[in-house]
Order: structure tokens, then C-alpha cells, then sequence
């Protein structure tokens, strides 16, 4: 076998947390035993683990590690997402949600929305969450998993994903990580080593090592950084560089707290924007995870940690933790033989819960261009351009909701809507302006169904609608529509509560 061909032996993993064991769990069952994986981390540094919400592909990603659904939800906490309430952020006292799935069922040649369109004009049409099985379901706090008993039906649409504690999914992780072989390193990493020159597979530069403060060495051909925001490989020893988001994206600080539960086992994440950011709001089935996403040059920590304690729906059950953070990504996710997962290679605050996605997609990019000793360039260089354009595109969702606003009470608010958004998101939003119409790009993380219920709850009328919805006659579409609608709340009439669900097949065990 030349050398160029020749596998690697070993992978390190620096960090744990959410990014580091879910790196090691679906490395293993990728690799099939045949690498040495080891994981670095110290019990001395704490891990952020605010991450609790997520987006339906984490459902892929538990598959390909072999994670039984029922043993995960009562090892985490977990509760059922059907989507995002968004709360005052078109217009102060404005609510609409982001629901997982498909809107309406298809009519003709153009897509269900240009006919709501259509009829919405007219006068004739539901508010568009009358059309969608997880937005009714939520506003009824009802849940079930998808079913296939009826054909045609919106009970096969049904779209979820979860609400867990990223503490106990990391460990949880971790349990399978060394069961599949993964070998965790117990210790503070003091310094790391390089290849001071070319040898044949190991090209000068590449990291050969990282050293633990007892003395241990632990050597590997490739490395995971998941140090978090410090991104000890990319950063303090590659210096791959950053690129600031903060113009577009200006919220630099959070603060998070737990509190008590309330009454009603909520199926979906609330945002409530504030005066100066917003607030998240999510159900765990022993607490609720809440933090404060702001701005500091608008609002001072003291006033936001009042406005966080003031919006709980229980008692606190710890004092607020800050975190400072600065949109944005490394100028290369992989850089010589380092890929950086997870915050070491970029932050986009958590507002469509993508946070543990992002780390899901580097993991998959990974696999899918997992080298050899030839670290070939044309294959580095097409994950860090992949990279690239999911952190972009999701960048330029997130912006959407902060620069489509009307809202007049705060400068904060004010400065967002009057800024110059990036050229992606103003041909999104001019084209959706102009007829209605919205364009998947690529393999983008958002489709035509988020960006629709997006630019349609803040309040972006599209000026026109596809000139062929009109060619079947309005009474006969408003006849569709309603059909629609009257089917999507039978359909949620039949599902079970959201407690209900968890009580009978995935309550975790009180301590």
C-alpha cells in the first residue's frame, strides 16, 4: 500500500460536553472499531451546556448512534418539540410559530402556500397555523409521533424533535462512547505538540500530540477540537482566524437558569424578544430551561438578569450563570489536521435551536470526507467550503427575525430593522416580496416551509401571488383550504397530550 493511501490509526477528541462525546459516539459506530479514539477532558472546566432544544435531524443522528428513543427521553429529561413560539417579534404583542412538517397538502401546479396566498388576499383564508398538524398541536399541547395507518393523511406529516438536558445527554453519550471502545483521558491539556518537519503521511505543522499536565502524552493522526469557544487547536495553536458576525448579529451575552415546571407540559421552545434580545423558554419533564440572549451595549447585565427573573413561569431553581459569546465563525472549520466541532468553530445564537445541529453536520461532513495519510486538499478544502455555506445560511435566518421587525419601542429593535442585511438574505426576502415565491438554495438547513412561516409572521406581504394559482376558481380552492384545515383539527382532536405521551412511554424516573 503506498503511503498516501495509507489509513489513519488513531483520532483525539480534546473536549467532552454535547460536541465532544456526540464526536466520539458516532465516530465509533462509523470507524467500526478499526481507529483508536481517545477523548481529552478535565472535570475542572465546565462545559456551557445550554443547548437543550433541537431541530427534527437530531432524529438521524441518534439513529446512526444507535440510541434507543424511550431510553434517551428518560435518561435526559427529554420532552417532544413540535416547533418555536415566537413571541413580540414582528410587532409588540405578536405570536406566530415555527412548526416542524409540511403546511396544507398540495393542490395543483404551484406550491399549498401560493394559494393561501391567493385567498388571503381575497379575504377567504385561515391564519396559515390552521393548516399545519404541528402548530394546532401545539396550541393544544397535544403530541404522537408520526402515523402510517391512515394514507393521505396529516397524522404521516407529523415532524418532531426534542427538549433534553445537555448534561445528561453527554453523559448519556458518553455511557455508549466507551461501551463502543472510545477511551476517555482524564486531565488539563498544558501543551500541544506539531510536526516540526514533512515526513511521509504527517506534513509539517500537523498536531502530533497534546500533553497533560500530569506528563501523559496523547498522541493521534487526527484531531476533533471541541474545547468551546477557546478552540485550543484551531485557535491558540493554529490561529485559523475568526470571522465577526456581530454587525448583522450584535446579542454578545446570555444569562441561563433553570426554574420550577408549571402546570402544562408544553410540546414546543417559546422565544419572547425583549427590549434589548429575548428570552428562551424550554420544558424539560423535571424542570424548565430559561437564559436571556442580549445585547450589552443596549442593556445592562444587572436589568437583564431582572428581565429573566421576571418572565419565569416558576421559582428559580439556581442563580443565573452568564456567558459571553460573539457571532461568527472560524475562517476554516478543518485547518492541517485539526477540525474544529461544535463552538470551537463558530457561535450563531440559539434561536432556531441549531446550535447541536451544527455540531451534527460537522460530524457527518467529517465522515463523509474522512481522510487518509494523503490529506488530500481538494477534499479539505469542499468540508470547509460546506462548512461555510450551512453556517451562512443559517446566519442569514437568524438575521431575518431580527431585521424583520416593526417594532418602534427600542433603539435595539429599531437599529436591527434599519440595517444592511447580507445579499443572500435580500434576494430571499425581495423575491418572497414580490410574488410570494421562496428558493431553497443547495442543500440549505431551512426549507421553503420555515422561511414561509418566518417572513409570513412578521408581517412580509408579498405583493403578488404565482399567476397560476389562479386558474383553478376561488371558491372551488377556498372549498380546498377549508377541507384542509377541517381534516388537520380532526387529525389533532385523535392525539394524545403531551404528558399524557410521555407518561405512558418515556417518563423518566423521579429521583
Amino acid at each position: 500500500m503506498q503511503q498516501s493511501h495509507a489509513p489513519l490509526e488513531s483520532l483525539v477528541i480534546v473536549g467532552g460536553g454535547t460536541a465532544g462525546w456526540m464526536s466520539a459516539t458516532a465516530l465509533a459506530r462509523a470507524l467500526k472499531g478499526r481507529y483508536r479514539i481517545s477523548l481529552v477532558e478535565s472535570d475542572e472546566i465546565g462545559i456551557v451546556g445550554v443547548g437543550e432544544a433541537t431541530i427534527p435531524m437530531i432524529q438521524l443522528f441518534n439513529k446512526l448512534a444507535g440510541i434507543d428513543e424511550a431510553e434517551f427521553m428518560r435518561a435526559t429529561q427529554a420532552t417532544f418539540k413540535l416547533g418555536i413560539e415566537f413571541v413580540n417579534w414582528g410587532r409588540l404583542g405578536d405570536r406566530y410559530m415555527h412548526g416542524f412538517g409540511r403546511i396544507g397538502q398540495d393542490l395543483w401546479t404551484v406550491p399549498f402556500d401560493q394559494y393561501w396566498h391567493r385567498l388571503r388576499r381575497a379575504g377567504r383564508a385561515a391564519p396559515l397555523e390552521a393548516y399545519s398538524i404541528t402548530r394546532m398541536a401545539s396550541r393544544a399541547n397535544r403530541f404522537m409521533p408520526a402515523s402510517t395507518e391512515v394514507a393521505n393523511s396529516p397524522l404521516n406529516d407529523i415532524a418532531y424533535a426534542y427538549h433534553f438536558d445537555a448534561s445528561l445527554y453527554a453523559k448519556h453519550l458518553r455511557r455508549l462512547a466507551e461501551g463502543l471502545g472510545v477511551k476517555r483521558e482524564e486531565g488539563r491539556i498544558v501543551r500541544v505538540n506539531r510536526q516540526a518537519e514533512g515526513a511521509p503521511g504527517r506534513p509539517a505543522g500537523h498536531v502530533t500530540a497534546v500533553e497533560l499536565q500530569d506528563g501523559r502524552r496523547v498522541e493521534g493522526d487526527l484531531f476533533i477540537d471541541c474545547s468551546g469557544f477557546r478552540g485550543l487547536l484551531i485557535e491558540d495553536e493554529l490561529k485559523t482566524g475568526f470571522d465577526d458576525w456581530s454587525h448583522w448579529l450584535p446579542c454578545d451575552r446570555a444569562l441561563a437558569v433553570p426554574c420550577e415546571s408549571a402546570p402544562v407540559l408544553t410540546p414546543y421552545t417559546r422565544s419572547t424578544a425583549h427590549r434589548a434580545g429575548w428570552q428562551w423558554r424550554i420544558p424539560l419533564q423535571h424542570r424548565i430551561g430559561n437564559g436571556h440572549v442580549y445585547c450589552s451595549a443596549h442593556i445592562g447585565d444587572d436589568e437583564a438578569a431582572a428581565t429573566l427573573l421576571a418572565n419565569l413561569d416558576g421559582r428559580p431553581l439556581a442563580d443565573p450563570r452568564p456567558l459571553r459569546f460573539k457571532a461568527g465563525m472560524r475562517k476554516l472549520s478543518w485547518n492541517a489536521n485539526v477540525v474544529a466541532v461544535g463552538l470551537s468553530s463558530g457561535f450563531l445564537e440559539p434561536l432556531e435551536s441549531t446550535s447541536i445541529h451544527l455540531i451534527q453536520a460537522a460530524i457527518q461532513q467529517l465522515i463523509d470526507y474522512f481522510p487518509d495519510r494523503g490529506w488530500r486538499s481538494a477534499d479539505i478544502d469542499q468540508y470547509n467550503r460546506l462548512s461555510r455555506f450551512h453556517y451562512e445560511r443559517i446566519r442569514d435566518f437568524i438575521i431575518l427575525h431580527y431585521h424583520l421587525n416593526q417594532r418602534t419601542d427600542a433603539p435595539f429593535w429599531q437599529a436591527c430593522g434599519a440595517m444592511q442585511v447580507p445579499d443572500t438574505l435580500r434576494e430571499k426576502m425581495d423575491l418572497f416580496r414580490s410574488s410570494g415565491r421562496i428558493r431553497r438554495v443547495d442543500n440549505e438547513l431551512f426549507t421553503e416551509v420555515g422561511w414561509l412561516q418566518v417572513m409570513s409572521g412578521q408581517n412580509l406581504e408579498p405583493e403578488a401571488y404565482h399567476p397560476l394559482a389562479a386558474l383553478i376558481d376561488e371558491d372551488e380552492t377556498a372549498k380546498y383550504l377549508d377541507s384542509v384545515r377541517e381534516v388537520v383539527a380532526k387529525c389533532v382532536d385523535v392525539m394524545p397530550g403531551h404528558a399524557e405521551y410521555i407518561e405512558r412511554h418515556c417518563k423518566a424516573p423521579t429521583a
